[in-house]
């Protein structure tokens, strides 16, 4: 009979079934989530991001691993746990590589990932600008504060086609039907006109966005007529800023507190039993704080030139501390991914909420700063 072939499933057995069907996504899918979540296109041009090894489609993703740095040691960590998708905030891939063979530890991982069928994803320098990324999490050690980017992001889409806008005005229907046609002609110029009056005369206001290699075509066609090319002006179009996005932060204290008050502060936001401290000239430990430039990771180039009492950040060249010593600007240095990796506990739960909980999202227990203080 059928029913004695029916074999009954314990309901907490059902449930884990379940669970385990509904867990997973397609990795094009996630990625573009990942995207929504902190958009590549805040990443520096010289970084490496995205998705930087893919195995052959479909992929789905049942693990996401999340770690600092992508070693040896956390990639057999990750194969032990069944990672699908490996998240490294540092790319493993930075430089070209001219082959993948066993000779090197960075080709190594891309062979192993490939042949387990991982895929690694890198989004460094777009969680550095992201609003909810890397430096407002250091900036919550610091105490209650109001923080802007150091170095604001663009807008990465904005309406306006073009880099540049040229304006003129013309008098004649002739004239402006010439204009009209020239540049029509030429790729990367849209055309806006209106009626404008000039000392009692009426004229017709024309405004061409141009990209960069049509502007020039523009130019020449204009510079033709001297009536045209006198009256002309060139506007070079930018993005509007994004006032929450961007490199670095600029940190101002609710209330100030002494050099050596922050310093705990940092120490255990970081959960550092020390740090490295370079005193402004004229500075003390009871020197007040009220204004902190801060930047994850090396963070010469982004605070330099920044208006402080303090800097913070994992590494600066010598000379650089020098120099920021010498504007009485005392400086922290935690080591690199120090400023980095306790980020990581907040981006499970912030990406487990994004994802509405459908993967599982695991922290590295291997990944760590390669410097210790012995």
């Amino acid at each position: 009979m059928l029913s004695s072939r029916v074999r009954l499933v314990p309901t907490t057995v059902r449930s884990l079934i379940c669970s385990s069907s509904r867990s997973f996504m397609d990795l094009k899918a996630l990625l573009s989530s990942l995207n929504d979540f902190a958009s590549l296109s805040f990443a520096e041009s010289w970084d490496n991001v995205g998705l930087l090894v893919e195995p052959s489609p479909p992929h789905t993703v049942n693990t996401l691993f999340l770690t600092n740095d992508l070693t040896v040691e956390v990639m057999e960590e990750a194969l032990q746990k069944k990672a699908d998708l490996i998240l490294s905030y540092h790319p493993p891939i930075f430089r070209p590589m001219k082959r993948i063979t066993w000779k090197s530890w960075k080709e190594r991982l891309v062979i192993q990932a490939l042949e387990n069928r991982v895929a690694i994803y890198s989004p460094h320098t777009a969680y550095d600008a992201a609003p909810q990324g890397v430096n407002n999490w250091l900036a919550k050690g610091l105490g209650v504060c109001t923080s802007r980017p150091i170095h604001p992001s663009k807008a990465p889409d904005y309406p306006t086609e073009g880099t540049h806008r040229v304006e003129l005005n013309v008098t004649h229907t002739q004239d402006l039907d010439r204009v009209i046609s020239a540049v029509k002609g030429i790729a990367g110029v849209s055309v806006t006109s209106f009626s404008a009056r000039t000392d009692d005369e009426e004229q017709t206001r024309l405004s061409l966005n141009c990209s960069q290699q049509a502007l020039m075509q523009v130019v020449a066609f204009l510079s033709q007529n001297r009536e045209f090319y006198q009256k002309t002006e060139i506007l070079s179009l930018e993005k509007p800023l994004l006032l929450h996005t961007g490199m670095g932060r600029l940190c101002t204290l609710d209330e100030s507190v002494s050099l050596a008050t922050m310093i705990e502060r940092i120490k255990r936001h970081l959960k550092l039993s020390h740090v490295r401290l370079a005193l402004g000239v004229g500075r003390t430990l009871e020197s007040p704080v009220k204004v902190v430039a801060l930047c994850a990771g090396s963070g010469s180039s982004v605070l330099q030139g920044a208006e402080a009492d303090l800097y913070l950040t994992g590494e600066m060249s010598h000379h650089d501390v020098l120099d920021a010593a010498s504007q009485g600007i005392s400086v922290i240095l935690c080591e690199h991914s120090n400023t980095e990796r306790g980020f990581l506990s907040d981006l499970q739960d912030m990406l487990g909420a994004h994802l509405e909980n459908k993967i599982n999202i695991i922290l590295s227990e291997t990944d760590r700063d390669p410097l210790h203080v012995v």
